[in-house]
């Protein structure tokens, strides 16, 4: 990665972080860039759920129910993210 996509990168996991500490009820400084769903008691069905709307919310995007489960950590969902330009 160059500088500026490190950046970027770094920028979408800091922003990240406080969606899912928001939308899980958690202390944000507990997610690192390698959480994954497991890691949380609050990421359940439901919790997954809260997320993804959250997600949608904070990053402007419109997810598809396809890619719910496959969107269960951290490097998941910043890959995604990316994917789709945000970040």
């Amino acid at each position: 990665m160059n500088d500026e996509s490190d950046r970027q990168q770094t920028g979408a996991f800091h922003q990240l972080r406080e969606v899912i500490a928001a939308a899980l009820n958690v202390p944000a400084d507990t997610i690192s860039e390698t959480s994954v769903q497991s890691d949380f008691a609050g990421w359940d069905s439901v919790g997954h759920v809260h997320l993804m709307v959250a997600l949608e919310d904070a990053f402007g995007v419109e997810l598809e129910i396809e890619d719910f489960a496959k969107l269960a950590s951290v490097p998941a969902i910043l890959d995604y993210l990316a994917r789709r330009g945000v970040g």
